[in-house]
């Protein structure tokens, strides 16, 4: 049973959409595509438990607090008699652990060691179920999700399940018997109402309205050379159609996520999308997909 589903983070979804309209830097560029390699990762995962046997509930993305200290859980497994905290990683390539630290074979890099973030995540959760006065068993993994992962020099009582191990993990699941009670939905509903919405870990660039590039991308490739062909943008890169009241939509939404505080109006989105549409079009899709509110020249839309 599917309580709490994963979506893009707003990190993400921001970093995405600066990434197409201005130039990151190779920090900004390495983190943006750590976020997205982790969200892929997490959903290849969410594919494979999602036909789990018996009664268990599965809570993903979550983010909790105690005592003052944020750690955030990927997916949290509820069964009879255990709570199983999963870190899911999608690193690829020959990895090494030296000195209790992460290294890439091929670059030497160092990365931030997941098993550490995994026992601190594990300590604060157990703090947690102490503090709601709840007694449950619980297993903490890493799982390196992708196939092209390999990891060297690694003990073998680390808590990690590599890709080669992904299947046996499952299948040992699958035939331990679970039969959940009211207990385990109170419990697991309480962690969802703790879960927090602000995330103290988030890392963006700062930007502003008139260092991005204006326009409507293609759907497709991203390339900004798109022009209007009757009821539909065309990319002039690739030759992807998209009907034009679709990528206006798009680019409202685009606009509204980036700047909040800014008024959704006819004239906002024009400049917004710089393209060959004229204002009549752009206020027809407005009208008819979001409310009016104000009147005459104050007219906005939400």
């Amino acid at each position: 049973m599917l309580l709490k589903g994963r979506s893009e983070s707003d990190e993400l979804k921001t970093m995405r959409y600066l990434n197409m309209r201005m130039e990151l830097t190779e920090k900004e560029r390495f983190h943006y595509s750590n976020l997205e390699k982790g969200y892929e990762g997490e959903v290849k995962f969410d594919q494979l438990i999602e036909n789990l046997q018996e009664e268990r509930m599965i809570i993903n993305d979550l983010l909790l607090e105690v005592n003052n200290s944020y750690f955030q859980i990927d997916s949290l497994i509820i069964s009879q008699g255990r709570i199983q905290l999963l870190d899911i990683k999608n690193y690829e390539g020959d990895y090494y652990i030296e000195s209790d630290k992460l290294f890439a074979v091929k670059t030497r890099r160092e990365y931030k060691n997941p098993i550490n973030q995994l026992k601190r995540s594990e300590s604060l959760f157990r703090m947690l179920l102490q503090n709601l006065k709840q007694k449950c068993p619980i297993e903490a993994f890493v799982i390196f999700i992708n196939p092209e992962f390999t990891l060297y020099q690694a003990p073998t009582d680390l808590p990690i399940i590599l890709p080669t191990q992904i299947n046996r993990f499952l299948r040992d699941l699958n035939e331990s018997r679970s039969a959940l009670n009211d207990g385990h939905k109170k419990l697991a509903q309480k962690l969802i109402s703790l879960h927090q919405t602000n995330n103290p870990f988030t890392m963006l660039p700062g930007y502003n309205y008139d260092q991005l590039q204006k326009g409507i991308y293609c759907i497709s490739c991203g390339s900004f050379h798109t022009y209007k062909k009757n009821y539909d943008l065309v990319c002039g890169k690739c030759g992807e159609y998209e009907r034009i009241e679709s990528s206006i939509l798009r680019s409202v939404e685009e606009f509204k996520f980036l700047f909040p505080e800014q008024r959704i109006t006819t004239q906002n989105i024009s400049e917004w999308c710089m393209v060959d549409l004229n204002k009549k079009t752009i206020s027809r899709v407005l009208k008819k997909n979001y409310t009016i509110l104000g009147k005459a020249k104050n007219t906005y839309y939400k």
